[in-house]
């Protein structure tokens, strides 16, 4: 993606099987579990790098001692010093000779994270307070082991002040307003309820002892029925892991598959990640080793290491989001990876029409990085056309007996697709440009190009994986490229044109934001439309009044008017470098929905390009962003 957009979030969860003299036996280390949680966050880092957090849970600690913990950092690159810091702390221990590794129950009860049960979280700070205290995971704490919950996540949740008003109702007094901690106090009210009602059962009707009672409640303990009491009116996608002080753990996903969650299990660990290929690499699996994590359903695991999947929600039909295929997710998942491919060779018709079939003065290239995948798929679908062009010629000149080595040499040797490396992104100047303010002018230096390799007669294609707002094609990528003086430009998108806003973790709030949306609303001004747009706002403003179940998207209708291809010429319009001395052509080419699903048949989330939202939270989004740009207001139009 030309253009930085920001996600939420990683999650991962380590629970061992084994006391931890097993794994300090067979793997030469008592901190196996702890290694591979960094392991499994490290192959993650692509979906956080503003914050990270970790907590353990330590199985059957005696009294007087903490069995679990918590630790969390705010910084760019957080990763590495969170680990570091832990490993000093172990380091140290072993140097005092407080902990021997030798004698894996020194590390348990010396090392913070010495645990059996391990949590990770990456975050992006794409919503809520952007400090420490809103790191992932949230604590809950008590004194009662089966009364202490934990919780990190990759969710937003739509009806946040729903979940804050319910809990108003019961008397209680939240005092945070991010989903994160809603949800946090959501699950553990349920819990309370359980632990206390497992508490007077025993306490005032089977008499038993006080001191005997907690081994009961971390028994009888459900996690699953909790959080079936908890979640039915969450909106949102969300993948989210849990673990209770007592030993109890989860890791369960919403009901349409939105945010993804992976799992395998051996008679050693089971684990979790966001994406597949972490646990793929961290523990040397196959991938079908792997299985998902079944939409509205929750993986249990209960601290003897019993293992329960079951549904926590009605079924929902599957919406899980394209972008993480198109973009979040990394792509060395073999499927991803293909499925990239494919979504770059889809768009072969179209560029080729635009070069007008001539592959002799073409250059292809792409805008680093994750549109690398997108254009080998190009590259190999234009290769595929130019082989069946000369087979069909060479048929031909065999049947017309006009076959000459001439011939056979222009053939062969002219007209294939060529490809070169035109884009370098300085990582450094863009994090600089990030981190000060009124640094516009240094934005168009961003990227830089390859000189002396697209001649005035090329039509240079560029193949993007996603075009969102458009300010840094408009403000660098065009202005650099036109620095290559070719006679025409043809911009590509892998994904079609983002028109609506997204509510389920992803940083693209803002309806006024998309250069697709200010295309279509230049357009309808430009033909004297304004009454529509104004149609438009009194119906949201309408909409917005209803329950979230009854409303409609209104915002479709500002794009009833105008066709895709109007609104990728008016882009082109949009984006036009002013003031240099190019004076070639600017095409945008964008992704079909049609072909986008061809491409990612199991992955139909498609609510940012169609505005067909899964959940019923998901129009009011839309409507109330489009109520934000019609006044003026910025800020993201989530319900708080």
């Amino acid at each position: 993606m030309s253009e930085l957009i920001k996600h939420e979030c990683g999650i991962a969860l380590i629970r061992l099987k084994k006391p931890l003299a097993y794994y300090a036996e067979k793997y030469g280390s008592p901190l196996y579990g702890f290694q591979k949680l960094f392991l499994l966050m490290e192959k993650q880092h692509n979906r956080g790098q503003d914050g990270a957090g970790i907590g353990c849970v330590k199985l059957n600690m005696p009294h007087g001692h903490s069995f679990m913990h918590r630790e969390r950092i705010l910084r760019e690159n957080s990763l590495g010093p969170l680990f570091r810091k832990q490993l000093k702390h172990y380091d140290k221990a072993v140097k005092k000779g407080v902990i021997i590794p030798e004698f894996t129950e020194t590390v348990r009860m010396h090392f913070d994270f010495g645990g059996e049960i391990l949590m990770g979280h990456l975050r992006y700070g794409t919503s809520g307070d952007f400090a420490e205290s809103s790191c992932h995971p949230y604590f809950r704490r008590s004194n009662w082991p089966t009364r202490n919950l934990m919780v990190c996540g990759n969710f937003n949740m739509t009806n946040t002040s729903e979940l804050n008003r319910t809990m108003v109702k019961r008397g209680q007094h939240p005092i945070y307003d991010t989903d994160t901690q809603t949800i946090l106090e959501e699950i553990g009210f349920h819990l309370d309820e359980a632990h206390t009602a497992i508490y007077h059962k025993m306490r005032d009707e089977a008499n038993m002892a006080g001191p005997d009672i907690p081994e009961v409640i971390s028994d009888e303990l459900d996690i699953i029925r909790i959080l079936r009491k908890a979640a039915p009116i969450w909106d949102g996608g969300y993948c989210i892991a849990g673990m209770v002080g007592n030993g109890d753990s989860f890791v369960m996903r919403d009901p349409h598959g939105i945010r993804p969650a992976h799992y395998f299990e051996d008679d050693e660990v089971i684990a979790f990640a966001s994406e597949r290929v972490p646990l793929m690499t961290a523990f040397d699996k196959d991938k079908d080793d792997i299985s998902e994590v079944p939409p509205g359903h929750v993986v249990a695991i209960k601290n003897t290491g019993a293992v329960r999947i079951e549904g926590f929600h009605d079924p929902r039909p599957r919406t899980s989001c394209t972008f993480e295929r198109i973009y979040f997710s990394r792509g060395n998942d073999p499927d991803i990876y293909q499925e990239r491919k494919a979504l770059g060779e889809a768009l072969c018709p179209y560029v080729l029409k635009e070069i007008n079939y001539d592959l002799t003065n073409a250059v292809f290239s792409y805008i680093p990085n994750t549109a690398e995948t997108a254009s080998y798929g190009l590259l190999h679908g234009l290769r595929r056309y130019r082989r069946m062009a000369v087979k069909e010629k060479l048929l031909q000149a065999h049947k017309d007996g006009t076959l000459n080595e001439e011939m056979v040499d222009d053939l062969i040797l002219d007209n294939w697709p060529r490809a070169e490396k035109i884009a370098h992104k300085d990582i450094k100047l863009r994090t600089f440009i990030s981190n000060e303010k009124g640094r516009s002018k240094l934005v168009s230096h961003i990227y830089d190009i390859t000189y002396d390799v697209v001649k005035p007669t090329d039509h240079l294609v560029v193949l993007d994986d996603s075009i969102v707002r458009g300010t840094t094609l408009r403000e660098s990528i065009i202005k650099m490229l036109s620095r290559t003086n070719p006679k025409k430009i043809v911009v590509a998108s892998t994904a079609p044109q983002i028109r609506y806003p997204d509510c389920y973790g992803i940083d693209m709030s803002e309806l006024g934001k998309f250069i697709a949306f200010q295309a279509a609303i230049n357009l309808l001004k430009e033909r004297g439309a304004q009454e529509r747009i104004d149609d438009v706002y009194r119906a949201c403003l309408k909409e917005i009044t209803k329950p979230k179940e009854d409303q409609v998207n209104c915002v479709k209708e500002i794009y009833a008017p105008v066709t895709a291809l109007q609104i990728s010429a008016k882009i082109a319009e949009m984006i036009y470098p002013k003031n240099i001395a190019w004076n070639g052509e600017l095409t945008i080419l964008y992704q079909t929905i049609e072909d986008l699903h061809k491409a990612t048949p199991e992955h139909t989330g498609d609510w940012y390009f169609t505005g067909n939202y899964p959940t019923p939270g998901g129009k009011q989004v839309v409507n109330q962003a489009f109520i934000h740009y019609y006044e003026n207001r910025s800020g993201r139009s989530y319900d708080l």
